[in-house]
């Protein structure tokens, strides 16, 4: 098995760290009109566009 060096390591890392650290989990509860019992929407969306999300109704 070969040795991996540190430099190799933290390129690779500094490489995926945008990946998933760009994306939120945003839970929106949405009241049904009929019942009026609410339920829950959930939603992974990239953290740009968290007010677009929230404008919408």
């Amino acid at each position: 098995m070969a040795k991996v060096s540190k430099n190799a390591r933290v390129a690779q890392r500094a490489a995926n760290a945008g990946s998933g650290r760009d994306f939120i989990k945003m839970v929106q509860s949405v009241k049904d009109p009929k019942t009026g019992k609410y339920t829950y929407k959930e939603v992974m969306i990239h953290k740009d566009k968290v007010d677009e999300f929230l404008a919408k109704k």
